[in-house]
């Protein structure tokens, strides 16, 4: 089989394969260099740079772009706020049904802690001897404009961007020079970060390197500890929780996995939950869903539901969490991290070529050195294929859902 930018597989994982193979490399120089491999992290962090120098400005013009996007979707009324709310109630649950399967599969306990360096500070939700509240304060706002082009505050970042892209959007002809400002830098950052993400391969392979050079290969194992673990969180998902959620709108079940077959199938081959608009409004129409809903909800839940992303994400914030030895335990902090993987999963979906935007979200908001978001994407990049399927499947069932609390209400 010929691997060009032609070939229908290399086009839908030629970027993941080659990340993969970068991460692979990087481990296996990581064994053999030992410390030596520490040669080898200067080049991962030009990479890291380079991100973080585009992230905050991806943020701005990504998010008031979609906010403006989602003021004209016609998706309005009590159509609108069932679709939010239903993206939201499914969103919690699956966070909060992995936080419990990896509370009792636990693939984390035997990471190996290492708060030398980059570890938590101060700044962080987990900052020591930090007020709650006062914490939670300074995760969303900022007391000063400039502060908000530093990607340590991504929070009040995204909430002043969507304020900014809904009142361009409210005052409509009079802010048309600044709202195809906006869809134009939007556009170019785009473009910038896909350019820069094209050199991940060669980054995240050396940073890697570096990881599994200091902390030795124990590491690998853990990685895949953790694959299996959020693939067994899919498969429950996509197979129990959505068949509840079809008898609930009333859809016999073997009608619903029928329809279900095309999402899943252009999902899996595709790896994009774009890709899988068109079968899903087919699929949802077919259900019987109206076209005003279908038309407004799909694409709307594409950038703003993502199943699959929140529990990759609650492996991400849990990995984070014990690396540095700090174990969650309670509900706050169950609370803590299924809300920080919901709200990754819609920043996730705001930004397409976010390059390590949620991951350095986390890493904001856990107050932890920004170079640890290259460690958490590797989670993000092995477990994308499960998490594509959740996140593309589970946009379809959202807009049964919406169908049937609307028409339940009507």
């Amino acid at each position: 089989m010929k691997l060009t930018s032609k070939n229908p597989f290399w086009k839908s994982y030629g970027a993941t394969v080659l990340l993969l193979a970068g991460l692979v490399i990087g481990g296996i120089l990581g064994v053999v260099l030992k410390d030596g491999a520490g040669v080898l992290r200067p080049v991962g962090a030009v990479f890291l740079n380079l991100v973080f120098v585009l992230v905050v400005p991806l943020v701005f013009f990504s998010v008031a772009q979609s906010m403006i996007v989602l003021h004209k979707s016609g998706v309005i009324g009590k159509v609108l706020g069932a679709a939010i709310g239903i993206f939201l109630f499914m969103s919690i649950v699956a966070g909060t049904f992995s936080y419990g399967l990896m509370s009792i599969w636990n693939p984390f306990a035997d990471i190996v802690q290492n708060n030398a360096g980059a570890g938590i500070s101060g700044g962080g939700l987990l900052g020591e001897g930090i007020d709650i509240g006062d914490a939670v304060v300074s995760a969303f706002t900022v007391d000063d404009f400039p502060l908000l082009f530093s990607r340590e505050h991504l929070l009040p970042l995204i909430i002043i961007s969507a304020l900014f892209g809904l009142a361009v959007a409210y005052i409509g002809e009079k802010a048309s020079m600044i709202k195809t400002f906006v869809d134009e830098g939007g556009a170019v950052l785009m473009k910038m970060m896909e350019i820069v993400m094209k050199l991940a391969p060669l980054g995240i392979g050396c940073y890697f390197a570096d990881i599994v050079g200091n902390l030795g290969g124990q590491i690998v194992g853990d990685y895949l500890e953790i694959f299996l673990v959020v693939c067994a969180a899919c498969v429950i998902c996509y197979l129990l929780f959505y068949s509840l959620y079809a008898l609930f709108c009333r859809i016999p079940l073997g009608k619903f996995w029928k329809e279900m077959i095309s999402p899943s199938v252009a999902a899996v081959g595709t790896c994009s939950s774009a890709a899988c608009i068109p079968v899903n409004m087919t699929a949802a129409k077919n259900l019987g869903v109206s076209d005003r809903i279908v038309d407004g909800v799909i694409p709307l839940g594409t950038n703003l539901h993502k199943d699959g992303s929140v529990i990759t994400s609650v492996a991400k914030v849990l990995f984070a969490l014990y690396f540095f030895g700090a174990a969650p335990h309670g509900i706050g902090a169950a609370l803590l991290v299924i809300l920080l993987a919901v709200l990754e999963s819609i920043v996730v979906g705001a930004i397409p070529v976010g390059g390590m935007t949620g991951e350095i979200l986390i890493c904001a908001v856990l107050g932890l050195d920004p170079s640890f978001a290259a460690t958490l994407l590797i989670i993000g990049t092995i477990c994308d294929i499960p998490a594509t399927l959740l996140n593309a499947t589970g946009n379809l069932v959202a807009t049964l859902l919406v169908h049937r609390t609307t028409s339940a209400v009507s």
